[in-house]
């Protein structure tokens, strides 16, 4: 048996599998934080209730596992003290509060190594004593094994850590002004880093002794469940936001650092990029829908009328970088079910656009396209984005990172020789989506419309326009 942990943004997860991917208990714990324009925080401690609350219903009925892996949200940043406890909130992966840092080290706001900056000048000094940089999953880990353990290169890469190098760059980080100490040791995700602890055995119900194998970022995670890992293949992850990982035998360039290259356990790269869009969007225009009501009235809204730009909240990273940006509606929606409607499209055509850009980059897309995350378990919504995007897209059985994580840790603790044959063993096909010609032709209007407004307002360079413009025409 082996167990995923997943850290959601709204949400703690935890799976048990068995060798061929069957889920033999699962079991979730909700999570809040506080939003306060471009403020995202979280309190540590919360994850913790949410992994002891969520280990111990997917263990109620299932036999005990023999390894674990924890995933979490990237580039959400805390301090932490020598022992590894919390001393500051969690700065979430969206908070913009970085700016004026992510402007010094020459990355996007949303990045952990700009939020590490401005932790330090805000909280270092009423901190105390020795603090050092934690990743989400780094606070349920120490907490698991009763001591620090190794992060790993996935949830380090936007710390700053180099991949390419397997170290952090500490020439960079000292003409940032970053003490030596402050980041923690680094693993590869798939690496045995210890295993749990009696106390935490007691709050989790996870036996002390089950193994712990260093985990990935959940977009990473998602992608292990999705099985796409061979060159060429994506995942596109829709939850919250919108995340995009492909496989590459080699980094995608990107000068403008929109896209970044996590380095997976075999040494293949996985590049990839989030977008502010996504399902948020929705949970805020709509906070007491019924999604499937809702969807079946969208139905006669297509195409959409109203052009819409779902974003979250301020600030764009993918497939443009934009802190400035803002959600907008091109048009007037005359009901909910015609406004619910331009939602679900605006996600999938910045989802298309997403695509255009890689391609832009040379990034190689001619493998599978699965979809994984929450949205999935709309049909309606998973077909919408099939026409949009014009292409067959494959959606797994169970598509949730926790899995992922369940799979990575079959693999760190031996159980198979690479990671590929363990999701080839575990991750099982529902079905495959075949967009339809006719529909995915209804949608080159509105995503021109969307393409000329984003470059209008200034967040979209006339390149990548120009290239999404061209691809309509010759996709």
């Amino acid at each position: 048996m082996w167990m995923g942990i997943d850290l959601g943004t709204q949400s703690v997860r935890a799976v048990v599998a068995g060798d061929d991917g069957e889920i033999l208990g699962s079991g979730s714990a909700p999570l809040t934080g506080r939003r306060d324009g471009v403020r995202h925080e979280q309190q540590p401690l919360d994850w913790w209730a949410a992994v002891r609350a969520a280990s111990r219903q997917a263990l109620r009925d299932a036999p005990a596992p023999r390894a674990l892996a924890v995933c979490a949200t990237s580039g959400t940043v805390l301090l932490g003290d020598a022992a590894g406890r919390p001393l500051t909130p969690g700065v979430m992966y969206d908070d913009g509060r970085a700016a004026a840092e992510a402007a010094r080290a020459g990355t996007s706001p949303s990045w952990g190594l700009p939020k590490a900056m401005w932790l330090l000048r805000e909280h270092g000094g009423a901190a105390g004593g020795a603090v050092r940089i934690m990743h989400q999953a780094d606070v349920v880990l120490a907490r698991l094994a009763g001591t620090p353990l190794p992060t790993d290169s996935s949830h380090a890469l936007k710390t700053g850590y180099d991949p390419e190098r397997d170290e952090w760059p500490r020439r960079r980080f000292g003409k940032l002004g970053l003490p030596d100490g402050l980041f923690p040791d680094v693993v590869r995700p798939g690496t045995r880093i210890g295993e749990v602890g009696r106390a935490a055995a007691e709050e989790t119900g996870i036996p002390a002794g089950t193994a712990i194998v260093a985990g990935m970022t959940d977009g990473c995670a998602a992608q292990i469940a999705s099985g796409a890992l061979t060159v060429g293949s994506w995942n596109s992850v829709l939850g919250t936001t919108l995340v995009l990982k492909g496989v590459t035998s080699s980094p995608v360039e990107d000068p403008a650092g929109v896209v970044y290259n996590h380095r997976a356990p075999d040494g293949s790269r996985l590049p990839g990029g989030a977008s502010g869009v996504g399902g948020g969007a929705l949970t805020a225009a709509f906070p007491a829908a019924d999604p499937a009501r809702l969807d079946a009235l969208a139905r006669a809204h297509e195409p959409a009328r109203v052009v819409a730009y779902p974003l979250v909240a301020t600030g764009e990273r993918f497939p443009f970088v934009a802190p400035e940006a803002t959600g907008f509606l091109l048009g007037e929606p005359a009901s909910d079910a015609e406004h619910w409607a331009a939602l679900l499209t605006g996600v999938g055509l910045v989802e298309r656009l997403c695509f255009d850009y890689l391609d832009l980059l040379g990034a190689p897309a001619h493998g599978a396209l699965t979809f994984t995350g929450g949205a999935v378990r709309s049909g309606y919504w998973s077909r919408l984005r099939a026409d949009i995007l014009g292409r067959p897209v494959r959606i797994p059985r169970y598509s949730e990172p926790a899995l992922g994580m369940a799979v990575l840790a079959a693999y760190g603790a031996g159980a198979t020789d690479t990671l590929h044959r363990a999701a080839a063993r575990m991750v099982r096909l529902r079905h495959v989506l075949r967009p339809h010609p006719t529909r995915t032709a209804w949608y080159t209007e509105p995503y021109l419309t969307l393409v000329d407004e984003l470059e209008r307002r200034g967040w979209l360079p006339g390149p990548v326009a120009a290239h999404a413009r061209t691809r309509t025409e010759n996709p």
